[in-house]
């Protein structure tokens, strides 16, 4: 086996790095041109025989995606729109027929108070009439019995008084005349 050293102070050519950058060398531009001209025609025909129909495809599939939807959006909107205005209106509905309800009640009650008020109203005369006639009957007993009292007591008091009783019909005169003065 040989074996093969390098030094470090072998060279590499220097001719190898002269010159200028190969898209600026004069001498190849003109193939340059012509190789970018035949990249440019067949990427312009690639694009617009295959890309630029798909992209313009999908765009209008895009757009015409986009205009059902807001056709579906907007009929979707007058659905929602109906049957906001169905709920309204049977709802307005609802609080007629509620608050109809709830007046023929209040009526209905009122008439039933109003009758057993009469009822009450007429028990509370009668019963009041009827204690009229015992409270008049009790008050000409009681003034009956006043005068028989009121005789007794003044011969009573003119006896103790005077030392001697009184005679009934002066008894009775001078009562009378007190009861009607």
């Amino acid at each position: 086996m040989a074996e093969t050293t390098h030094t470090t102070t072998e060279a590499i050519p220097s001719s190898e790095h002269k010159g200028t950058f190969p898209p600026f060398d004069s001498q190849t531009y003109a193939s340059q041109l012509v190789w970018l001209v035949i990249a440019f025609v067949a990427l312009y025909v690639l694009m617009s025989r295959w890309a630029l129909p798909r992209v313009g495809a999908i765009i209008e599939n895009r757009q015409k995606r986009i205009s059902d939807d807001v056709a579906e959006a907007g009929r979707l909107k007058e659905q929602s729109e109906a049957a906001i205005a169905a709920y309204e209106k049977a709802l307005a509905d609802a609080r007629g027929r509620a608050q109809a309800i709830a007046n023929e009640t209040r009526e209905k009650q009122m008439a039933e108070a109003d009758a057993r008020r009469k009822v009450l109203e007429d028990d509370l005369n009668r019963r009041l009439a009827e204690s009229e006639k015992t409270i008049a009957a009790t008050k000409q007993a009681a003034m009956s019995n006043v005068r028989g009292i009121a005789e007794d007591a003044a011969r009573a008091i003119v006896e103790r008084l005077a030392g001697k009783a009184p005679g009934d019909q002066a008894v009775s005169d001078a009562v009378g005349s007190v009861l009607k003065g």
